[in-house]
């Protein structure tokens, strides 16, 4: 996919540095931190480079493979790799983020807007500096919202494959391009079959015989996650500035880009889901709204962009 005839290529180079270099300085302040559950996936990473057996492996993070295994491949001190790795992810992810907008027609402007939003976040600078799968995951996400909008099916299967590896509930990617008509149902079935064959290859032959977990509702999960104001603002400040933005974008006028970013919209309801689900069995946090950015940034940026012309 070429970048668009708004955005030459030294301009498309610049701005990708821009954005790697910024979300390098933003994340540096707390590059390779491990704490609850990211220590889970660093000793995923620790595993796979054979420095740790597999009696430290902690259910299910090791499930979710393809983060800690690539950042595993990369040479160096693992925790160094880990983070390396989850700054990739980032920085491509708020590229992809202007991407889209190229391609929606949005503009240069809205380009920029979508990609600073991005790494201009709160859980930028608090999760994606710690050894934790959200990065890939929402770098997958966000190939598979440019893939959809550039009407390329294929590479958006492949994006919900790779980030049903990531993450387990990706693969709800997968259900909504089928749902959506948006690639034909036997190919769409056979990257659902891939992605689920993946999941059941990890779970029951690359990494078995750890002990069970079972993620049940409960009520008494609701109401402690209700009194922990840690999560409840942590909560609070992924939804800071994007989430007002995106539903103000959501409301505007149905301009050609705006109705291009329609399909959107039901993806970002389907992918609410998992963080619903999550609420009612585990403890929450702003990673849950973190992982919803892919839809709603475009809608933000959108906003924005036409606000400023319409000012004055």
């Amino acid at each position: 996919m070429t970048t668009s005839a708004t955005l030459t290529r030294k301009q498309f180079f610049l701005m990708a540095g821009a954005f790697a270099a910024l979300a390098l300085l933003i994340m540096i302040w707390r590059w390779g931190g491990t704490v609850e559950d990211s220590l889970a996936y660093f000793n995923t990473a620790r595993y796979l480079r054979g420095e740790i057996p597999a009696s430290e492996l902690r259910a299910p993070f090791p499930y979710r493979l393809l983060a800690p295994a690539l950042a595993a491949a990369i040479p160096g001190d693992t925790r160094q790799s880990f983070a390396l790795f989850n700054w990739l992810c980032v920085s491509a992810t708020a590229i992809m983020m202007a991407l889209t907008m190229l391609r929606v027609q949005a503009g240069r402007n809205a380009a920029v807007i979508a990609g600073l939003l991005m790494i201009l976040s709160v859980p930028t600078f608090w999760y994606a500096p710690y050894l934790l799968t959200d990065p890939a995951s929402i770098c997958a996400r966000a190939a598979f919202v440019l893939a959809v909008l550039s009407g390329q099916p294929w590479l958006a299967a492949v994006a919900g494959m790779l980030g049903s590896a990531v993450r387990e509930e990706n693969i709800l990617l997968l259900v909504w391009l089928l749902v959506m008509r948006r690639i034909a149902i036997l190919p769409g079935l056979a990257a659902l079959a891939a992605a689920g064959g993946w999941m059941v290859a990890v779970r029951w032959w690359l990494i078995p015989s750890l002990p069970s977990y079972v993620w049940a509702p409960s009520v008494y999960t609701v109401v402690t996650a209700l009194r922990d104001v840690r999560s409840l603002a942590s909560l609070a400040t992924a939804v800071g500035v994007v989430v007002p933005l995106a539903l103000l974008g959501m409301r505007g006028a149905a301009a050609a880009s705006a109705t291009a970013l329609r399909p959107l919209k039901t993806l970002l309801l389907l992918m609410l889901l998992p963080p619903l689900y999550a609420a009612l069995c585990v403890r929450v946090d702003g990673r849950a709204i973190w992982g919803l950015y892919p839809m709603l940034i475009p809608f933000a940026a959108l906003w924005l962009t036409n606000r400023g012309k319409s000012a004055p």
